[in-house]
């Protein structure tokens, strides 16, 4: 379908319809469209998972981690997978939001679409509800892998899971709106890949996804501790690791609080940035 045609099937579905019918028919088609684009699957959907299979299948033959001596271990897999959790909320929300979204100014589908009556909020909301979708399904397939495949222990608790939920939810819109911040930042479709996937890698490696957090230099940490990632992979670990793993983060506890309120500065920030730099076309158009 083209882009043309897009936006003049959009334009027929929003006139006189309510803005949560509006934003609902968007998340449907913006679903579709991630799905039906290979690279992103790969990309963002799929990546986690395959990360955790590669560690796993590396390092597992090293024995377990343990929080000091004398404690009881966990496995590769078992430590690795609340980071891979939380590099999934990353990568559904900022990698894919900036990227798609720098496309589209790129391309012009945003300029049509400036022509039509969908308004931003509709557009917005769009965007964050396909992030929300895929974002589910990717972390219960994470789970489901993890459990079926790695002989992973899911947490029994039920406040394990509350504090799983909040610190999912809140990530998910974090990352939602900083991606959309975040596609003001390529000058073209064409480099959006090149700009944004090499902030996010680096980002992920300082952030105690891909290396253990607490085996990394304390000014590294402190970088880490100023960006919502570690924030996002320490809220992850204090659902799935053990009590006695707390004593190995940067101030010996999960902090909870500071995570949330992290979190929240991060979704803040993203709202403002967003609202000052989305146009439905480029600056320089």
């Amino acid at each position: 379908m083209s882009a043309t045609t897009t936006s003049r099937a959009d334009a027929r579905a929003i006139t006189h319809r309510p803005l949560g019918a509006v934003a609902a028919s968007r998340v449907g088609y913006e679903v579709k469209s991630y799905f039906r684009s290979l690279d992103t699957v790969f990309f963002t959907f799929l990546f986690p998972l395959i990360m955790l299979s590669i560690f796993s299948a590396a390092f597992s033959s090293s024995g377990d981690i343990t929080a000091g001596p004398n404690e009881e271990g966990i496995s590769v897999a078992a430590y690795y997978l609340p980071g891979m959790l939380a590099a999934g909320m990353l990568l559904s929300g900022v990698q894919n939001l900036a990227v798609d979204i720098a496309m589209e100014k790129s391309d012009g589908t945003l300029k049509r679409l400036g022509g039509t009556p969908l308004s931003p909020t509709a557009y917005f909301l769009g965007k964050m509800g396909q992030v929300f979708v895929t974002g589910i399904a990717q972390a219960a397939l994470l789970l489901v892998v993890a459990v079926v495949v790695l002989d992973i222990s899911l947490p029994t608790e039920a406040s394990s899971w509350l504090t799983f939920a909040w610190v999912f939810v809140l990530g998910v819109i974090t990352s939602a709106l900083l991606g959309i911040a975040l596609s003001a930042l390529p000058r073209s479709g064409r480099s959006a890949t090149a700009v944004v996937v090499p902030i996010l890698l680096i980002l992920q490696f300082i952030s105690g996804v891909y290396l253990q957090f607490y085996a990394l230099p304390e000014w590294m940490q402190n970088i880490a501790s100023i960006l919502p990632l570690k924030w996002m992979a320490q809220g992850m670990r204090a659902v799935f690791l053990p009590e006695e793993f707390a004593a190995l983060e940067q101030n010996g506890v999960w902090d909870l609080g500071a995570v949330g309120i992290a979190l929240l500065v991060w979704l803040v920030i993203g709202v403002v940035v967003s609202r000052i730099t989305f146009r439905w076309i480029r600056r320089d158009a």
